[in-house]
């Protein structure tokens, strides 16, 4: 029985988590694929306070996650400071390489809307509104 619990919670738990790429390559395949387009995270998800209210409030609520899984591909680029938090060599790189691309200013948070190519069409940051009319936001830079 005890099994069949943890079960059930480890299945609503992920069918209410986000689906975050880390590699771009990847990302640009799906969103071709898919003919969606990529909603670009910088964050700093241990030290940035926007960054962590913009993942409480948004990223996590039940409305967006369940819109985005349909119309976005969504990719992170995590920029941790705490040493318990680091990334891996490999994927710090990438992230970099991302930065370097796409927020040279080192803006956190910096949410990037790109097409399926990867063309910048807009970028937004944490605000204090809703997810849906975050949703909104997004979907302003898209057409």
């Amino acid at each position: 029985m005890k099994i069949a619990s943890l079960l059930l919670l480890f299945v609503s738990f992920t069918s209410w988590s986000q689906e975050w790429q880390t590699d771009f390559a990847e990302a640009k395949e799906m969103a071709i694929a898919e003919d969606k387009p990529i909603i670009l995270v910088f964050q700093g998800s241990d030290w940035c306070a926007p960054c962590i209210k913009l993942d409480r409030e948004i990223w996590q609520n039940e409305d967006f996650i369940s819109y985005a899984k349909e119309n976005y591909i969504m990719l992170l680029a995590d920029f941790p400071r705490k040493k318990q938090n680091k990334l891996a060599e490999e994927q710090q790189l990438k992230n970099n390489q991302l930065a370097e691309t796409y927020n040279r200013e080192g803006n956190f948070p910096l949410v990037v809307i790109l097409d399926k190519t990867g063309k910048v069409l807009g970028q937004t940051a944490y605000k204090k509104i809703t997810s849906k009319e975050y949703i909104n936001l997004l979907n302003s830079f898209l057409l």
